[in-house]
């Protein structure tokens, strides 16, 4: 083969080499920029939240279906002021309380701490304040915190977390609460919140498969006959039935076996400990939406009172002093 052509294939090779070179770094550049631009949801409970449940997550009963993953019951407690005026920035502080000492289990079985979560439901027309109205005073507060839409239409709910337990057991979410005079649809009067408040992982996922995070049952009656660790996958329990057949029952990484080779197990029997630490819990408060004027003109009212009753005081000692002088006449 002549220099030329073996000049000519090189170019030709390099040529082809370059266009695949540029294809790949435009095609990672589009990569990066679509997740930038467009993030996608991690999967974490809020994010199941808005899968099993796209239209509210607060079922007809009024339970928050986050309860429906996370079955451990836990105190959760709200702040807000008693009454708000239009058009004003107030705090909704939430509280998850929980032992910050104690660790979960987490998706490996291995320990860890317990991030927390919560979603407050505020009435029509109350958001999220925007970064221009909150105090400066309420930064650190709010830092690190970020306040997710329960949907794009639904404003009033908002999603925070999973976030770390032990920095954020109090929760403050700045909130604007909306203006009658410019929006007609919202008017002053008295409304409920509904906040729900998680710590830890869940026990049962969408699906209805359970997590590594609860305790495990027996399926058939019978006697263990091996127990075998897998990587990954946990403890192979092999049960012999009193028929003879060979079940196996599959335990994940993390619960704790409380049964051994050789024991004899019924049907629906507990063989596990616990692990769960965590859990959820919801509380409901109420709200007033203050119109100015009415507590101006209550102002006036209770100031007419005080004025009528320091006069008939005024004029009842006007009377007993001319009485006191008919007498002496």
């Amino acid at each position: 083969m002549s220099k030329i052509d073996r000049s000519a294939i090189w170019g030709s090779m390099t040529k082809a080499f370059a266009k695949m070179m540029v294809v790949a770094i435009a095609t990672i550049a589009l990569f990066l920029t679509n997740d930038i631009v467009h993030p996608q949801a991690a999967n974490a409970y809020p994010f199941w939240a808005q899968e099993t449940a796209p239209a509210t997550p607060r079922e007809a009963t009024g339970r928050i279906v986050c309860a429906n993953c996370h079955l451990g019951a836990k105190p959760t407690e709200i702040e807000v002021p008693q009454s708000v005026l239009p058009d004003t920035v107030f705090k909704a502080v939430v509280n998850v309380p929980y032992d910050t000492e104690v660790q979960q289990v987490l998706g490996d079985g291995s320990k860890g701490g317990l991030n927390v979560g919560a979603v407050l439901m505020l009435p029509e027309g109350f958001k999220i304040a925007p970064e221009d109205r909150i105090p400066e005073e309420w930064e650190e507060e709010i830092s690190g915190l970020y306040f997710q839409p329960y949907a794009e239409d639904q404003e009033n709910v908002i999603l925070v977390g999973p976030i770390p337990g032990e920095e954020y057991q109090e929760i403050v979410f700045p909130v604007l609460s909306p203006n009658p005079a410019t929006d007609k649809s919202i008017h002053f009067g008295k409304y409920a919140i509904h906040v729900g408040g998680n710590r830890g992982r869940g026990q049962v996922y969408p699906a209805g498969n359970k997590s590594n995070n609860t305790v495990y049952n027996i399926s058939a009656s019978g006697k263990i006959t091996d127990i075998t660790f897998e990587e990954y996958v946990g403890n192979n329990i092999t049960i012999v039935t009193t028929d003879g057949e060979t079940v196996v029952d599959t335990v994940p990484p993390g619960p704790e076996l409380l049964v051994a080779v050789g024991d004899t197990v019924e049907a629906g029997q507990v063989i596990t400990n616990d692990p769960n630490v965590g859990g959820f819990g919801q509380t409901d408060i109420e709200i007033v939406l203050q119109d100015a004027n009415r507590v101006k003109w209550l102002m006036a009212f209770f100031a007419l009172v005080m004025l009528a009753q320091i006069m008939l005081v005024l004029k009842k000692k006007q009377v007993e002093k001319v009485q006191a002088a008919e007498m002496n006449f």
